[in-house]
């Protein structure tokens, strides 16, 4: 009877049992181990235009940028403090525009974007409370309009802010000596005679950015005592409030990026802004209050503290 051949069973062929094969040879992982057997393979692509040292290219390009900007910051420092000092020996209208043009400058080439609410009130004599969180402050407020700042008589001696508070026309207060405050407040009235604001950082130190800090009325008292011959200061709440890091919301975690607390060394803080850039700070002019007889300082101070608290929280949010 004819038909179809039975099947061999399994593990044998048609001349008898099969021997058993070899298990095929392990394949060698690649370097890396098992994790990285388990990546996808890259299909060969274009090299990238600096080749394999691109990440070191773009070391090299990004030190030449800083120090490029550097450059040109300490330029245009050489150039704007002899002017300075000239327009101020001859009382020329120039010594009130000369640092707010400096800042300008500065905050271009740092890549520091001002975004501003409201304006310094009309009233003088002015004093506005400002919050503190940074070095950059006194450039971005600076840059506005002609003002002056009073500041303790350490930041003087500060590399780079003394620097520009100096160029600024500060006035720098010494607590520690009760003897100099007598010439303090005449250099301070002289200075409000002339118009211009002063800017007090209330808090007395700098914050780390994501919040405002007591003001402490003692410093608004110590100004106040310069307006002995004026019968009302205006008082106006100053927000300064760093929200964006290259265009992205900076967040709790990258705002010290521009925060300048005093454990933090000023050099390795400076290249960390002109490495980044891009920041974007958002200053907001608060509603002006007397300051008189009829109303206590300590009473004044609070309210500004809580405008400025409030405004600061509403920029940091993005409302």
């Amino acid at each position: 009877m004819s038909g179809a051949p039975a099947a061999s069973p399994p593990g044998t062929s048609d001349n008898g049992p099969r021997a058993p094969k070899d298990p095929p040879a392990a394949l060698p992982l690649p370097a890396g181990g098992a994790r990285a057997a388990l990546r996808p393979r890259r299909t060969e692509e274009p090299m990238a235009p600096f080749g394999p040292d691109f990440p070191r290219a773009g070391l090299l390009l990004d030190r030449l940028r800083m120090g490029a900007v550097l450059g040109v910051v300490g330029l245009v420092t050489l150039i704007g403090i002899p002017l300075q000092w000239l327009s101020l020996k001859l009382a020329l209208p120039t010594r009130r525009t000369i640092p707010a043009l400096y800042h300008r400058i500065l905050l271009k080439l740092l890549g520091v974007r001002v975004e501003v609410h409201g304006a310094p009130a009309d009233g003088r004599p002015l004093l506005l409370l400002a919050n503190h969180s940074s070095w950059l402050d006194i450039p971005v407020i600076g840059s506005l309009t002609p003002l002056f700042f009073v500041a303790k008589s350490e930041v003087e001696g500060w590399p780079l802010v003394g620097l520009l508070a100096r160029f600024q026309r500060t006035v720098f207060v010494d607590r520690q000596r009760r003897s100099a405050t007598g010439a303090v407040n005449r250099e301070i009235a002289r200075r409000l005679h002339e118009g211009d604001p002063v800017v007090l950082f209330a808090e007395g130190t700098s914050s780390d950015g994501n919040r405002v800090l007591p003001f402490r009325s003692a410093l608004v008292g110590a100004v106040r005592e310069a307006f002995a011959a004026t019968e009302t200061v205006v008082v106006q709440p100053l927000s300064v409030a760093y929200v964006k890091l290259q265009g992205l919301p900076m967040g709790r975690l990258h705002r010290p990026m521009a925060a300048w607390t005093g454990d933090v060394e000023l050099a390795p803080h400076l290249l960390d802004v002109l490495r980044h850039g891009a920041i974007d700070v958002v200053v907001t002019f608060g509603e002006p209050t007397p300051l008189d007889a009829d109303h206590d300082r300590k009473t004044v101070t609070r309210e500004s503290e809580d405008a400025v608290r409030a405004l600061t929280a509403s920029a940091l949010s993005g409302r």
